[in-house]
């Protein structure tokens, strides 16, 4: 009878312990968190990725480990997700207006390049008091400078972000270009002995405007004015995209990059030659770091480094940064809190780990084990000189032509001045209707 009683407390035991844990599963789904009976709900709206519902496994299983600690943390609240579709800055814009009527999810992830246009509407509330100032000093400028609205308060949390770098076989370019005169020197050389000097975007798709707009930023080039009205093809700002567009054309007139780089616009182009060894150098994200060295044999993938991206002077440096944010649209304190507990015990470091988007506190670099790799104290040193696309409306228009002008450069039927004037005059048109 003795083991029999020990055998039913056992079992009982374990069939609680089954439970308990089928109880604890049920807290984190893929669009909610929290129990269903939970008194108080925050809608929330995200990037799939960046979510429950992630579509790999093995971050959704991270994922889920996460979320069930914030669960436990918070008892009393549940999250219901909803998710962003494909088209982003279609998916912003809707959002946008939700938010003017007040219809908008109580927390939200947003796209750091669409998140000054939020701030700008007045869609977002503060969030001051749920960050001390050593953690708000410890961002990087351009991510403190874009959560910060012209009133001095923050309105997001910008928590992840990748920026552009330069690869290159140092068995074929042993030394890392500062300049562009460097770096055109390089891959002439580089092309003489039978490979692709330099790979870069320059088809019909963002990630040419974006990879450029390095070399206009470097100089100190501006988009837009505080108000969101174009001005680069005014004035200084036109003399020095001309300079950046003259410095692709030249890489191309020269053969230090093929004619071919017109009609790149896939970052695993730039994969498929390193791995062929068919190239030397290109301009890339610093993720594609290890895509190469999953794909590479380890000696082949030894001869690959990276370096900040040249500039027209080796002091002169920038690089495209992009990556999401949270930010609480909801008029509800309680909510506010709640959305900013999100930004700090899910997004501030635990998905950083999760799905590998840069920290954008430079502290987070040394304290997350993720990060610990020799690379990212490279990575760090580059992004003090990041630089994000403007949250304008016209925005989208200004890469749109930018990606024109460009092709047509880089293919030969138009000079720089004259493209540029055409993208100019595009954009002044359909800024005019807005």
């Amino acid at each position: 009878m003795h083991k029999t009683f020990l055998s039913a407390c056992l079992a009982g035991t374990i069939l609680a312990g089954l439970a308990a844990g089928a109880a604890a599963q049920q807290l984190v789904t893929t669009d909610r968190v929290g129990s269903p009976d939970a008194p108080n709900v925050l809608t929330m709206r995200a990037n799939p990725n960046q979510s429950p519902n992630n579509p790999s496994p093995e971050q959704k299983a991270a994922f889920e480990k996460v979320w069930q600690a914030f669960a436990e943390a918070h008892p009393d609240w549940q999250i219901q997700f909803e998710f962003f579709g494909q088209d982003i800055g279609s998916e912003h814009a809707r959002l946008l207006e939700q938010a003017r009527a007040g219809r908008a999810p109580d927390c939200v992830t947003v796209d750091s390049f669409q998140l000054a246009l939020f701030i700008k509407n007045g869609a977002l509330k503060p969030l001051d008091d749920f960050f001390s100032q050593e953690e708000i000093d410890d961002l990087f400028p351009f991510i403190r400078d874009g959560i910060t609205g012209s009133d001095g308060h923050i309105y997001a949390w910008w928590w992840g972000t990748d920026l552009r770098v330069l690869y290159r076989n140092t068995e074929i370019v042993a030394d890392a270009p500062e300049t562009w005169e460097e770096l055109q020197n390089a891959a002439l050389e580089a092309a003489e002995s039978g490979v692709e000097g330099v790979l870069f975007n320059g088809g019909r798709w963002e990630g040419t405007t974006f990879d450029w707009l390095a070399n206009f930023w470097a100089q100190g080039g501006q988009l837009v004015d505080e108000d969101g009205k174009p001005i680069f093809g005014e004035g200084e700002n036109r003399e020095k995209m001309l300079r950046a567009i003259d410095y692709f054309k030249g890489l191309v007139d020269s053969g230090a990059a093929p004619q071919r780089v017109a009609t790149i616009k896939d970052y695993n182009d730039f994969n498929a030659a390193a791995i062929a060894g068919s190239a030397a150098m290109f301009f890339g994200g610093h993720w594609q770091y290890f895509q190469l060295q999953e794909a590479m044999p380890e000696e082949a993938f030894a001869k690959w480094d990276v370096s900040e991206l040249p500039g027209p002077t080796a002091d002169e440096r920038a690089t495209g940064t992009g990556g999401w944010t949270i930010a609480a649209f909801s008029d509800d304190a309680e909510k506010i809190e709640m959305c900013a507990n999100v930004m700090r015990e899910v997004y501030m470091g635990p998905a950083n780990e999760v799905i590998g988007d840069l920290p954008t506190r430079e502290s987070l670099f040394a304290s997350l084990p993720k990060f610990q790799d020799p690379y990212f104290d490279k990575l760090k040193d580059y992004l003090v000189n990041g630089r994000a696309r403007p949250g304008v409306p016209i925005y989208p228009e200004i890469s749109n032509q930018i990606q024109i002008m460009m092709g047509e450069v880089l293919s030969g039927t138009k000079e720089p001045e004259a493209a540029l004037d055409g993208a100019w005059n595009r954009v002044m048109d359909a800024y005019a209707k807005m």
